[in-house]
């Protein structure tokens, strides 16, 4: 068939019609600093919502892709809300230091101002690229969930535990944590994207079961945040790199747009690309993933031209068995590593390959 756009293909894809080939879209965020003038770093990168942007308007610029997604990184709801986060210059900022030492602290968080800090940043340069790149490819914002922000804040292993001595403390903090989302959620309304994509992680059977995901995010929490995104007009989109994800949870009751996900296979029952596909949760949503990250930076572009190659056809192969057109993206199963020693051919091999090997 004729060849498509951007949002044509992604459009079609999104509604599992015919399209020229597969969309792609590896997830290539801070990483996409080296593409700017002066030697930016990640500190700079991450502090200052014109570089924020311009990496992205840079990178599609340069790698093509069929999305936009503006990931900045997992600590930033947290360091607003106090806790002290680690700014390397190259390195992804990280917590180090939590601001939940007690059962006690859980009920002192306060929604922090989101028109200061990283929130700002986040959604000032969310704004500045979704004007730039609006129609040419389809832009959405990102935004860390109520329970991953939590564990940022206070420790996952402090968290898991107090779920079960003190769930009410954890309760009252994901009232907090979910009112900062709301406020960011109306805000990002503003900014001009597409669709939101959200981090759900803990939705992960090796941390916690159905009942206690429900319970602790899926059935009050991310329930109000996800139908609070559709209603102020922004697709919803899931993000998950977790070994064993909830899929029924994040596909089946949550409903998205699309779901990234991630594939580990030496863990038994990590659910690979044609698996899925095969169980119908490709019925339901445009999914996308599952190639490692970490062959941004260790393989060839041989190797991950190969790589591409094969997900490619094990998916048209999946697509074609369970009788669907179009609903898969190939893309990593999390973050392109935003390191300076990631390689850029390896993005741009990923994005070329697909263009050939997943065309209809």
């Amino acid at each position: 068939m004729a060849e498509m756009n951007h949002i044509e293909r992604a459009m079609a894809a999104l509604g599992n019609q015919e399209v020229d080939r597969l969309t792609t879209y590896p997830i290539a965020c801070g990483v996409c600093r080296k593409l700017l003038p002066g030697n930016v770093t990640y500190k700079q990168w991450c502090s200052d919502p014109k570089l924020f942007a311009d990496a992205f308007i840079a990178g599609q610029k340069y790698f093509d892709f069929d999305f936009c997604i503006g990931l900045m990184d997992l600590s930033v709801m947290a360091g607003d809300l106090g806790a002290h986060v680690r700014m390397d210059e190259e390195n992804t900022p990280f917590v180090d230091q939590h601001i939940v030492h007690d059962p006690e602290d859980y009920e002192k968080l306060e929604v922090p101002d989101i028109r200061k800090g990283r929130s700002n940043v986040l959604l000032e340069g969310t704004k500045i690229y979704a004007d730039k790149l609006k129609g040419e490819v389809i832009t959405a914002g990102f935004l860390e969930g109520p329970l991953l922000a939590l564990s940022q804040s206070a420790g996952a292993e402090r968290m898991f535990m107090d779920m079960f001595t003190n769930p009410e403390l954890i309760h009252k903090a994901m009232e907090v944590t979910t009112a900062y989302d709301v406020e960011m959620v109306k805000a990002f309304a503003q900014t001009g994207v597409n669709g939101l994509c959200w981090d759900y992680l803990w939705a992960n059977y090796s941390c916690l079961g159905d009942a206690e995901y429900g319970e602790f995010e899926a059935n009050k929490y991310a329930s109000k945040l996800n139908q609070l995104t559709q209603d102020e007009g922004m697709a919803l989109a899931i993000h998950n790199c977790a070994d064993l994800p909830h899929l029924d949870t994040q596909i089946l009751k949550y409903k998205p747009a699309i779901y990234s996900m991630a594939y580990y296979p030496l863990i038994p029952g990590s659910p690979k690309a044609s698996e899925v596909i095969e169980k119908g949760y490709a019925d339901k949503c445009l999914v996308a993933g599952q190639i490692d990250p970490q062959l941004f930076v260790r393989g060839s572009v041989e190797k991950i031209s190969k790589v591409t190659t094969d997900l490619c056809q094990e998916v048209k192969t999946a697509l074609c068995k369970r009788g669907i057109k179009s609903s898969y993206c190939i893309s990593s199963g999390c973050e392109v590593p935003p390191d300076i020693g990631t390689k850029m051919e390896n993005i741009k091999a990923v994005v070329d390959i697909t263009k050939t090997a997943g065309a209809f």
